[in-house]
């Protein structure tokens, strides 16, 4: 039986991570927007996912982050999902045990990229995860686009029932037949959170419990009070936040994420926009593009 994650549910913030022009980690500044997004309503954070920027990223850098998100956290009472994934077995049940050692409340685990593993493979991978953390909850991320595997319904469905601790899944698949199918099919207790700002809604009415946001990181408010309406049945002010929020959300992705968000944070002035290489900063069409976005929402810049 899947164990009962109360807490579960809501807006999460897949976390920026912010860097210095000399490539390290801004400590500071993470702290101040970690902290920010608690002031504003978010109380699920999510460091070193894709949005964390966390392939680029070595093991100490990332288990430093989570070491600060949860040492705030804790200070506002916020719950740490940990990115923890990679496509190595045997890495990610280390990594995983190190975050859980680190204070972090659960783990969210990509599916394995590059490797392209079979449902057999992709099954084996997270039973042997879940097997060597009992008890630490875990949440999949399915998001083909990045990984180039999809974790289908039949197998999101199988690990779920087979392992207590799988206690969620993040769909960013975009596949909203695959997401009915475990959302209709899935165990009591299970979760299932919307991995793509847009699809939110339109999830959440269907069933889902929450999102995983990108951009929360720019309107935490506003994101997270959406997100929250449309939870509690108050769909006519959740539709009318989404729409409000909608041209931001596709916004974030005319280039590859996060270099849009922090492009928008940068204006913001709450972070200086530094990218990791493979990572750049955004393009001038883009910049043009996301002040246009910015002056149509009202989005203040210093």
């Amino acid at each position: 039986m899947t164990i009962k994650i109360d807490w579960m549910r809501g807006c999460a913030t897949a976390l920026v991570t912010p860097f210095r022009k000399d490539g390290s980690v801004d400590d500071d500044c993470f702290r101040v927007l970690v902290e920010r997004q608690m002031k504003n309503g978010v109380k699920l954070l999510v460091p070193c996912g894709t949005t964390g920027e966390s392939a680029t990223m070595d093991e100490s850098e990332r288990l430093h982050v989570i070491r600060m998100t949860v040492a705030v956290a804790k200070k506002l009472k916020a719950r740490v999902i940990a990115g923890t994934g990679s496509n190595n077995t045997a890495a990610t049940i280390d990594f995983t045990r190190k975050a859980r050692e680190a204070g972090a409340d659960a783990a969210l685990i990509v599916t394995p990229y590059y490797n392209k593993p079979t449902q057999d493979g992709l099954f084996a991978h997270f039973s042997e995860i879940a097997r060597s953390v009992k008890g630490f909850p875990i949440m999949l991320y399915n998001v083909p686009s990045r990984t180039a595997s999809n974790i289908s319904a039949e197998t999101t469905l199988k690990l779920a029932a087979k392992h207590e601790n799988i206690v969620a899944t993040k769909e960013a698949s975009g596949n909203y037949s695959q997401i009915m199918e475990i959302i209709r099919s899935r165990p009591k207790s299970f979760n299932v959170f919307s991995g793509d700002d847009a699809s939110a809604l339109p999830l959440i009415a269907l069933g889902a419990d929450g999102l995983v946001s990108v951009c929360a990181n720019e309107l935490p408010k506003e994101t997270s009070r959406m997100v929250e309406k449309m939870l509690d049945g108050a769909q006519t002010a959740a539709r009318k936040l989404h729409y409000q929020l909608l041209p931001l959300m596709e916004a974030n992705f005319v280039e590859s994420s996060p270099a849009p968000c922090k492009f928008v944070m940068k204006e913001m002035v709450l972070l200086e926009e530094n990218l990791r290489l493979p990572l750049v900063p955004l393009s001038g069409d883009g910049r043009t593009k996301l002040r246009a976005v910015m002056k149509e929402l009202n989005i203040p810049t210093f």
